[in-house]
């Protein structure tokens, strides 16, 4: 019999990622998406195209596939997940609230059984899986609610692939770069925990999403905003930049302290994993505009994002303020896109109620703190 897996988000990261790797493991996967021209696409081809953004383009095709509409076949898709083995998603945090209806009938519908499933949040935070189950239970039966705490597991997740921007003929064909990783908590179930090449358990999830989180995301956005200050279009290119490379590898440099002391990574496997950081920036098949990587800099400066986070956390550790992270928040707050809404209110907030206003309200910081100044005194050095 088939294995079933439903995956929710049929974008780029869904099928280059997260649902490729399914289907290694030998799932059938059910897309489930909203966007109906890729639904029929997936339907009507059966099959797509993964590209690895290397010299060699190495492909690889996709099969066992279908899609079904999350919004308008939820009947449908409440049946597949009363089916499925494992449920996972790629949709992003603010569209996560969204399922939790359709998972709550699927879950319902299995709830006299004892087949086990699997639900992870594969999104670009921290907790999601926890936050899902948090928002489906309470949907549910109360003999649903039991299913749940005896056969239904939701591990946290970590997840890291970049998928540059890209135009294909065929819209289902995805590029992604070589490099990627997925961990998952480890389950208190192992037996049951589904088995997929490329998923890696592990018992404490924290220092994985940190270091992606206070690496990746960090130093992606710190290319992003210094590009764009010296008028560099794409990543590649300003991470060529000499004056780029030395603020990322700086800001890099004060988070991977922080990472050291707080996880106890060695400094030699830490640097290692920096520099392989660096040289995925670097690589000419992934790389993207600034301004697409620079986007929504409100939530990136956010008191739980990629730069007020690891910047508190490392007053805190070593009761000194971050010079690397500071300058890089102002850069962010320096970031002007017409196209981007994010970057347009940000602008419009400093010019209206004044920089100090702003930086308390967008980072959460409070003034006359040495993080908060600091920052208000590099807005005014960067040129």
């Amino acid at each position: 019999m088939t294995k079933l897996a439903v995956h929710f988000g049929a974008g780029n990261i869904g099928r280059g990622f997260i649902g490729w790797l399914l289907v290694q493991a030998g799932y059938e996967v059910i897309f489930a998406d909203v966007n109906e021209k890729i639904v029929a696409e997936i339907n009507d081809q059966g099959h797509y195209e993964v590209i690895l953004a290397n010299a060699e383009q190495d492909r690889s095709t996709v099969k066992g596939i279908k899609a079904i509409n999350s919004s308008t076949e939820t009947e449908k898709l409440a049946s597949y997940i009363s089916e499925a083995e494992i449920v996972t998603t790629a949709v992003g945090p603010t569209i996560l609230p969204h399922l939790a209806e359709v998972l709550a009938k699927g879950i319902e519908l299995r709830a006299a059984s004892n087949r086990y499933l699997t639900v992870i949040a594969c999104e670009n935070m921290i907790g999601g899986s926890e936050m899902l189950k948090s928002m489906i239970v309470p949907l549910l039966s109360t003999a649903a609610r039991s299913y749940v705490s005896g056969f239904v597991a939701f591990p946290n997740s970590a997840v890291d692939r970049i998928v540059p921007n890209q135009d294909h003929d065929n819209p289902l064909t995805v590029t992604v770069e070589p490099f990627y990783e997925w961990v998952v908590e480890e389950p208190l179930d192992e037996k049951n925990a589904p088995k997929i090449i490329g998923l890696r358990y592990v018992p404490d999830l924290t220092p994985y999403i940190e270091r992606k989180l206070f690496t990746v995301n960090t130093g992606h956005a710190v290319t992003a905003y210094f590009g764009h200050m010296r008028n560099i279009e794409s990543i590649e290119d300003a991470i060529h930049n000499e004056k780029v490379l030395f603020i990322v590898r700086s800001a890099l440099e004060e988070t991977g302290a922080l990472l050291e002391k707080k996880f106890h990574f060695s400094h030699q496997e830490h640097q290692a994993y920096i520099d392989k950081i660096i040289e995925r920036f670097k690589n000419p098949y992934v790389s993207d505009f600034v301004t697409r990587v620079g986007r929504s800099p409100i939530r990136k400066i956010g008191k739980n994002d990629r730069f007020i986070q690891p910047a508190r956390q490392f007053v805190e550790a070593f009761n000194e303020t971050p010079k690397a992270l500071a300058i890089a928040i102002a850069a962010a707050m320096k970031f002007e896109e017409p196209t981007d809404a994010e970057a347009c209110a940000l602008q419009d907030a400093i010019k209206e109620q004044g920089l100090d206003q702003a930086i308390e309200q967008y980072t959460g910081l409070k003034p006359y703190t040495k993080l908060f100044e600091k920052i208000k005194t590099s807005y005014h050095e960067l040129v």
